[in-house]
């Protein structure tokens, strides 16, 4: 290696097999967390805009489709999970040579899936809306929203793959880079489209598609540009079976994971949809701030599936334990301090998005119950990445599955069923994250115990 790639190497990547981890997880983590926190701001920026300058019925059309957006993405984003442990395995076993192969898949895997999200998304926008209950009022800006969205879908895929074939090696500034780049870009076309050409709901659909475009080019040249075994040429992409299968294996149960979940949001969704489009605006103003809280969570876990996946595949249980320990106290501590930022300041970070007292009102009762309690995700999310990059993916899927998914949907048909009220509904959020936590984390202690055996006292 010459020393302009070792300079290159020693700038962008984390060394996760050697040397103290908690100041390494944090410096990982803290840009993957930025990077999903400032995506949510430009997708607040949508909602700002379209709420202050259109209609709280735009708002609430824009707000109704984060649920079907999730549906058709979750099952192919959950894919990206299974990159970090392609690659970080392959880093941690010394085979650095073939991970050049194993990047031309990843690559040619996310153009086929943006392929296939662009037509099915146009395919079923409507009777997912339908399905949903979307109220009359709010429906046909909906639907022109989520079909003019769909088309940002290869891109987002592109960005979701090779992104996370940077953060596998310990690069996860750049990606934040790209992000940021494209969501300044995307906010002034927010304003340009609704407030300059009249605009609505379109406005804000075309600008997202724009900035999908800008972060998934620039990322794409990241990886052109990269020296060495990362160099992606799209003059010689190729599907090797032997990283498909680990892809799919980590993957495809994370994707099915995401998708049952959505499926569960798609059906409180439609319960939420029942109290009118001022309870729609409030949550989706609301929304807003426990997904920022939960981005924390989700980055710890990606990144405990990343070293994990790296000093598992170098036989270094110990440090695997410090990995989730670290992970857990670092990623919980730092949410629920954001979230007491939040709910500090709710009153006026609501009214960002709103001055309608109704959907003030119901966006104090979702934050109150959700974003106060997002920490309760951390319990199952963090466990669950430490299993995949120990390979084993299925478990936490089936865990999560029945705890967040079923329990819910359950719950909906029960409970919901006989007291039609909004606090009872949006209770079950932290009551099923109790569940899936308690049972992921014994699950991931008795499994860590059988397959460290007496090494992981080490």
């Amino acid at each position: 290696m010459n020393m302009e790639s070792k300079k290159k190497k020693n700038t962008h990547e984390i060394d996760m097999l050697h040397g103290p981890l908690g100041g390494k997880i944090f410096m990982f983590s803290l840009p993957l967390a930025l990077t999903s926190i400032l995506q949510q701001l430009f997708n607040s920026a949508d909602l700002a805009v379209v709420g202050r300058f259109s209609s709280s019925a735009a708002l609430a059309a824009v707000g109704d489709n984060s649920a079907p957006i999730n549906l058709i993405v979750s099952l192919f984003v959950g894919l990206a999970l299974g990159v970090n442990v392609v690659i970080g395995t392959l880093i941690g076993q010394g085979k650095e040579e073939r991970v050049n192969e194993a990047v031309s898949t990843i690559f040619t895997v996310s153009l086929i899936c943006g392929v296939i999200l662009l037509p099915l998304g146009q395919l079923v926008a409507r009777p997912l809306l339908t399905v949903m209950g979307t109220p009359d009022d709010v429906m046909d800006l909906a639907l022109l929203y989520l079909r003019i969205y769909f088309f940002a879908t290869p891109f987002i895929m592109i960005y979701n793959f090779t992104s996370s074939v940077l953060r596998a090696k310990g690069d996860s500034a750049r990606p934040l880079i790209a992000l940021a780049v494209s969501g300044v870009i995307n906010i002034f076309l927010n304003l340009f489209f609704v407030i300059r050409c009249g605009m609505s709901v379109d406005g804000v659909a075309l600008a997202t598609v724009i900035s999908n475009i800008i972060s998934a080019v620039m990322v794409v040249i990241f990886l052109i540009r990269e020296p060495g075994a990362f160099h992606l040429s799209l003059r010689h992409l190729t599907l090797k079976g032997e990283y498909l299968k680990t892809l799919f294996r980590i993957g495809i149960p994370a994707g099915l994971q995401g998708t049952v979940f959505s499926l569960s949001n798609v059906v409180i969704q439609s319960a939420i949809n029942s109290f009118g489009s001022s309870a729609i605006a409030g949550t989706t103003a609301a929304q807003n701030f426990e997904y920022m809280c939960y981005f924390i969570v989700n980055a710890f876990s990606q990144a405990a599936v990343t070293f994990t996946a790296q000093n598992y595949g170098a036989g270094q249980y110990r440090r695997c334990r410090k990995v989730f320990l670290l992970s857990m106290l670092i990623g919980e501590s730092l949410t629920f301090s954001l979230s007491m930022i939040f709910w500090i300041f709710r009153g006026e970070l609501i009214q960002i998005f709103t001055t309608d007292q109704e959907v003030i009102a119901y966006a104090m009762i979702r934050m109150m119950i959700v974003s106060n309690w997002e920490i309760g995700t951390g319990s199952y999310e963090i466990p669950a990445g430490c299993l995949r990059g120990m390979g084993i993916s299925v478990a936490p899927t089936v865990f999560v599955v029945f705890g967040s998914c079923i329990f819910r949907l359950i719950y909906i048909a029960t409970v919901f069923a006989r007291t039609h009220d909004f606090f009872i509904l949006t209770i079950v959020y932290p009551i099923s994250w109790a569940i899936t936590g308690t049972m992921v984390l014994i699950f991931y202690f008795v499994k860590r115990r059988k397959m460290f055996g007496s090494a992981d006292a080490r």
